[in-house]
């Protein structure tokens, strides 16, 4: 059986999930409107199948929604050139490392970002 390995990827979102929802405005007091608002996640997919399934609002066998209702409203297209330059992670919690450190790194470049 191959090994699992995890990804990271960017979505850029919509500037209206600024203005729409709340708890997004007040992760990002540094946003200033300049830049994007991104979404940070990561996955054991490919970044692209990811995001089919965050868009068409995925749920498991179990009935469990499993994707971010920010992507799925928000979110416009992914972002590689934000999260190429990271390879791929052995361990769940190496990704989920990863992911808040790439989210906090890209709102300290004051972007305004969302990450779980």
């Amino acid at each position: 059986m191959p090994k699992t390995e995890y990804r990271i990827y960017v979505v850029e979102l919509s500037k209206r999930v600024f203005s729409e929802h709340r708890k997004f405005r007040e992760a990002n007091p540094q946003f200033n409107g300049v830049l994007e608002c991104l979404y940070v996640g990561m996955t054991s997919k490919t970044p692209k199948e990811r995001f089919e399934q965050h868009k068409t609002g995925y749920r498991n066998k179990k009935g469990y929604k499993l994707s971010s209702n920010i992507v799925e409203k928000y979110g416009s297209y992914l972002r590689p050139s934000l999260y190429n330059h990271i390879p791929p992670l052995a361990t769940r919690a190496e990704a989920l490392k990863m992911e808040e450190t790439l989210a906090l790194e890209l709102r300290r470049q004051r972007y305004a970002v969302w990450y779980n």
